[in-house]
């Protein structure tokens, strides 16, 4: 027979148990509902933009149109490429105009199991990497897509007509897109490893040698295979590198300053 102190802990470890489900069950739920809005927010963007779906594939198209010899356009070597190839270009269009809603979501799921301090960063991080996601592929798109197309177009062989298909043109311009804009959100990154502990600002000076090397090999894997691409994506990488370790040096002495007066 159990005793009453057996049967109690047993009780116990029953309840902790169910406690246990409903906790995981109310993450489900609320990761749900949180998908739910991020896909209802893309879906609402997406039909707003889809009466000008060419008209962004054409703004899309121009940096590769620009260097293009004269006389000569982008050919589709699918049947139906010249109509999925536009709305896929919608669809880009609609994730980076519902962006900032998705990244709430994410950051919103997240933010129940952090620290009141850790809360109030939930705000300028949404902002912050909203606005560094864009500036990654205005980069690309401003600077490094004439670039790299100025360079295809200088080494194509004589008697050779490049003619870029677009649905080939479309992945090149996606790949390049999140290639920088993961990039420009490596000072959040940061920034975050510090404030959660996962590193401190002395290990990130440290590694830094280790961060460069790693940067020009990423970049010589992400873009085209001419040194001037490599270098427009590397750069980048080292200089946020050492704004994110900035900035978080500063977080960080400015979060122990109360304390140290305390003291």
């Amino acid at each position: 027979m159990q005793g009453p102190h057996s049967i109690a802990s047993d009780k116990t470890r029953v309840s902790e148990n169910e406690q246990g489900s409903e906790t995981f069950l109310s993450h489900l739920v609320e990761l749900r509902d949180r998908l739910l809005r991020a896909i209802i927010a893309l879906g609402v963007a997406f039909l707003c933009l889809v009466p000008f779906s060419k008209d962004i594939y054409a703004w899309l198209a121009r940096p590769m149109l620009a260097k293009l010899p004269s006389g000569v356009a982008m050919i589709a070597t699918e049947v139906t490429s010249p109509f999925f190839i536009p709305v896929k270009v919608t669809l880009l269009a609609a994730v980076v105009l519902a962006l900032p809603v998705i990244l709430y979501q994410i950051w919103a799921f997240v933010a129940p199991g952090l620290y009141a301090h850790e809360k109030r960063l939930v705000a300028p991080l949404v902002i912050a990497s909203t606005f560094l996601f864009l500036l990654g592929m205005a980069f690309a798109y401003f600077l490094v897509f004439p670039v790299v197309f100025g360079v295809m177009k200088t080494f194509t062989p004589e008697g050779v007509s490049w003619m870029p298909d677009i649905a080939a043109y479309f992945g090149f311009v996606v790949n390049m897109f999140l290639a920088f804009g993961v990039t420009f959100e490596v000072p959040i990154a940061v920034i975050l490893c510090v404030k959660v502990g996962i590193i401190s600002v002395a290990k990130l000076r440290e590694v830094r040698p280790y961060v460069i090397v790693g940067a020009f090999i990423v970049a010589a894997v992400v873009t085209p295979p001419d040194v001037l691409s490599q270098l427009l994506l590397a750069l980048p990488l080292c200089l946020l590198y050492e704004a994110g370790i900035i900035v978080a040096a500063i977080m960080t002495r400015a979060s122990s300053q109360p304390e140290s007066e305390y003291q």
